[in-house]
């Protein structure tokens, strides 16, 4: 049986933590388990998964960090320990029900026939939350599908897309040591990463909903470290190849 692991990097997420989860179970994957990377959350989030660890001691893993370490380091965190503890599906995804965990499996099947599948907002059927405005999903859309695809060459259309399914061989393949892009530009690294090393990637039309309970993690100074990041993520990483 194939081991798959869900990565959940989590920041005061303590009331949607226990529903996602439940969502997760509810799939009837016997041999999915899940891990939360915590960056030691006010809410209380690291308390909650402690809880769950323990009503599934086999099943349910978390990692606490101390302090707000970001995003891309909590990724590469969740990676290293699935592919330590023999992951041989490593899914990314967040907790705020933007990404539905009921793509997981479609998402499983297209990988046995890709290397790394992508849940994406901007391939055909791909939509966005009608509760979106103009201004935000043009925003959205220009960053992802004009100026990171026209800087970096990309062919994925959704680049900051952090839904995924990754084959073990990919994220081994991926020298982690060389990913520094810590804010949402780091979803933007792996996929240029993943597309200069040659592996296949396939866009799964999703629905992205906006998250359900708490506020958008995606500040202004964020956006403006993605839109710098990717020239140099462009430079740094010009001489990989397959």
């Amino acid at each position: 049986m194939m081991k798959i692991m869900v990565v959940i990097p989590t920041y005061n997420e303590a009331t949607n933590l226990p529903a996602i989860v439940g969502e997760l179970w509810s799939l009837g994957l016997d041999s999915l388990e899940v891990l939360v990377v915590d960056d030691d959350s006010p809410d209380g989030t690291g308390q909650i998964a402690d809880e769950l660890a323990e009503q599934y001691p086999e099943r349910f893993h978390v990692i606490h960090r101390q302090g707000k370490l970001g995003l891309g380091t909590a990724y590469l965190t969740g990676f290293r320990y699935a592919l330590e503890h023999g992951a041989d599906y490593i899914i990314q995804m967040d907790a705020d029900f933007s990404h539905s965990p009921s793509y997981i499996p479609a998402m499983l099947e297209k990988c046995q026939e890709y290397d790394v599948v992508v849940g994406s907002r901007y391939v055909p059927g791909g939509q966005l939350d009608e509760k979106w405005s103009f201004w935000r999903h043009f925003l959205s859309w220009w960053a992802n599908s004009i100026y990171a695809r026209l800087i970096l060459n990309l062919k994925v259309r959704d680049a900051t897309a952090g839904f995924k399914c990754w084959r073990r061989g990919v994220l081994e393949a991926i020298d982690f040591d060389q990913i520094t892009s810590n804010g949402y530009v780091f979803q933007v690294e792996m996929a240029y990463v993943t597309e200069k090393l040659g592996f296949r990637v396939y866009e799964l039309p999703i629905y992205f909903e906006d998250r359900r309970i708490g506020r958008s993690k995606m500040t202004i100074p964020v956006k403006f470290e993605a839109a710098w990041r990717v020239w140099e993520i462009r430079w740094r990483h010009r001489n990989l190849k397959p």
